[in-house]
């Protein structure tokens, strides 16, 4: 049912939002130049990489530069990145993840190699399910991108004090996951994008 679910979500967003979509790849390549897109490899279902996409908000190249975004200050953002992932427009193009098989709808956060690396057997059970565009974890660290920006070692303090935490409240829906946490996890998602200050 949740297959079924993710599939009429994709397929009908991509549809409905196509004018939006066109808008900002338009944006991107006009402003910030090609690629308009940004692909990295995250690890997905029972450690099974796959490539997730996003609108790219960063100048080309600054993943070499670590996976911590530090903040909204960070210089490696572009301006109009700044803006997409304030209301988190630069995550539409995974819709088109969600549409092959890759993603759900609603699922743990996809990671890069280098963190799933770090987990514990008990962490590694996220892997069990889909990855999402948003849960529970989501949801709690919207600001996540502020609070790396606010802690002297950013990526030590994602390690050991927020990837765990975001372990746990992903743990919630792999633990239960029904089309009630489902449909919770999506309207709790736009809640938070649309009405945050």
């Amino acid at each position: 049912m949740i297959r079924l679910l993710d599939i009429l979500f994709s397929f009908f967003g991509l549809i409905l939002l196509l004018p939006v979509l066109i808008i900002i790849s338009f944006l991107i390549w006009i402003i910030n130049g090609l690629p308009v897109f940004f692909i990295q490899k995250r690890v997905g279902r029972n450690g099974r990489e796959f490539n997730l996409v996003k609108f790219r908000t960063m100048r080309q190249d600054s993943e070499q530069e670590g996976f911590i975004t530090l903040g909204t200050a960070d210089s490696r953002i572009t301006a109009l990145g700044r803006f997409l992932r304030r209301f988190k427009l630069d995550e539409l193009p995974q819709l088109l993840n969600v549409l092959e098989g890759t993603m759900s709808m609603v699922g743990p956060r996809p990671e890069v190699r280098k963190y799933v690396a770090l987990y514990s057997d008990e962490q590694r059970k996220v892997l069990t399910i889909k990855p999402g565009i948003t849960d529970y974890a989501s949801i709690r660290f919207a600001d996540e991108n502020r609070m790396a920006g606010e802690v002297i070692e950013p990526e030590k303090h994602y390690i050991q004090e927020v990837m765990p935490r975001k372990l746990e409240l992903s743990m919630i829906y792999v633990k239960k996951p029904g089309l009630f946490s489902y449909f919770d996890i999506i309207f709790k998602t736009l809640f938070r994008i649309f009405l945050r200050k």
